[in-house]
C-alpha cells in the first residue's frame, strides 16, 4: 500500500479531467456510483474495521438521508444543500440514538439492533403514507439547484452535474476519514478493537470513542443519500434495500478492515462488477454472497491484510 496515495493522486486527476474530456453519461453515471460506494463503504470501514462494530444500520442511514432531503425539498420548499445537512444531522441522531441504547450491553447487541432499526425504517417507509407516500415512493424529484458564492445558481440536470458534485463531496469525505483513521482518535479506536479492557486501563472512554464513529459514519453517509436520490429522481423503499449494505460489507471485507486504501480500492473495484452481472439481480446477490464467504475464509484481514502479511514474512526472511 506505499504506493496508494500516489496512484490515489492520478486517479483523482484523470477522474477530475473526465468532464473535460468524454461526454458519456454512462461513464459519468459509473464514476458517481463510485463516488457514493466509495463514501459508504469508508464510513462503513471507520465503524467495522477501526471501532470493531458490525454496523447493519448503514443503509438505514443511506436512506433516511435520501428521504429526509427529498421531504425537505418537496414538502417544505427547501433547496438541496441545506436539505442534505439537515437529513445527515437526522441520520446522526438515529445513528446515536440506536448506538447508545444498544452498546451499554455489548457490541453483539449493537449488531442486532442495527439490523432491527434497518428492518424497521423499511416498515416506515412502506406503512407511513401520508410522509413518505409509501410502496410507491416520491417520483420525479425536481432538479436541485445550487447557489455558490459569487457564482451563478448550478442547475443539477444530468449525469455529468451530479458525477462532479459527488466527485468534490466524496474527495472532501475521505480527506475527513483518512485524517480521523490517521490521527489518535483512529490509532485509538483501533486500540479499542483489539483489547478493551486494556484501553480502558489507559483511560479510554470506549463508549464515546465508538459513538463518535458511528456519529461521523451515520453523516456522510446520510448526506450521500440525500445527494444521490435526485441523482435518481426518486426515492422508495427501495433505498433501504440490502444489497446495498451487502456491498458496502464485501468491500470493507475484501478490502481489508482498517486499511483505507484497501477498502477504497475494493470500493472502486466493486463498483463496476454489477455492470457485468445485470442478467441477473438473484444471481448477482448470490455471488456477492459467495464472495464474502470466501474473503472472510481465505483472507480474514482482506486484500490488504494479505499484502502486509507478505511485507512482513519477504522483511523476516530478508534478516536471517
Amino acid at each position: 500500500m506505499r504506493r496508494a496515495p500516489a496512484l490515489a493522486t492520478l486517479a483523482l486527476a484523470i477522474a477530475a479531467a473526465l468532464p473535460f474530456l468524454i461526454g458519456d453519461a454512462y461513464i459519468y453515471t459509473l464514476g458517481l456510483t463510485i463516488c457514493v460506494f466509495a463514501v459508504l463503504a469508508s464510513g462503513l470501514n471507520l465503524v467495522y474495521g477501526f471501532a470493531g462494530l458490525l454496523s447493519l444500520a448503514q443503509v438505514a442511514f443511506f436512506g433516511i438521508g435520501g428521504y429526509g432531503t427529498a421531504i425537505l425539498v418537496v414538502d417544505h420548499g427547501w433547496s438541496m444543500g441545506p436539505a442534505v445537512l439537515v437529513a445527515g444531522v437526522l441520520a446522526t441522531v438515529a445513528g446515536l440514538v440506536v448506538a447508545y441504547a444498544s452498546l451499554r450491553l455489548s457490541r453483539h447487541a449493537f449488531a442486532i439492533v442495527s439490523l432491527v432499526f434497518s428492518l424497521l425504517c423499511v416498515i416506515v417507509a412502506r406503512d407511513w403514507v401520508s410522509l413518505t407516500r409509501g410502496p410507491m415512493g416520491m417520483p420525479g424529484l425536481p432538479s436541485p439547484t445550487i447557489a455558490l458564492p459569487g457564482l451563478p445558481p448550478w442547475q443539477l440536470s444530468g449525469p455529468r452535474d451530479f458525477y462532479i458534485l459527488l466527485l468534490v463531496y466524496a474527495v472532501a469525505v475521505l480527506l475527513l476519514l483518512y485524517r480521523v483513521m490517521r490521527c489518535r482518535i483512529g490509532r485509538t479506536l483501533l486500540a479499542i478493537r483489539q483489547n478493551e479492557p486494556l484501553a480502558q486501563s489507559m483511560g479510554q472512554n470506549p463508549l464515546a470513542y465508538r459513538l463518535f464513529s458511528i456519529g461521523l459514519s451515520a453523516w456522510v453517509t446520510g448526506m450521500a443519500g440525500g445527494i444521490f436520490v435526485f441523482h435518481l429522481t426518486i426515492v422508495d423503499p427501495s433505498i433501504f434495500d440490502f444489497y446495498y449494505l451487502e456491498t458496502m460489507l464485501i468491500m470493507v471485507v475484501v478490502g481489508g478492515p482498517g486499511s483505507f486504501w484497501g477498502v477504497l480500492g475494493a470500493a472502486v473495484f466493486f463498483s463496476a462488477i454489477p455492470d457485468l452481472l445485470r442478467f441477473s439481480a438473484d444471481l448477482r446477490l448470490v455471488l456477492y454472497g459467495l464472495v464474502l464467504i470466501a474473503a472472510v475464509l481465505a483472507m480474514p484481514g482482506g486484500v490488504a491484510g494479505l499484502l502486509r502479511r507478505r511485507r512482513l514474512r519477504r522483511w523476516r526472511e530478508a534478516r536471517r
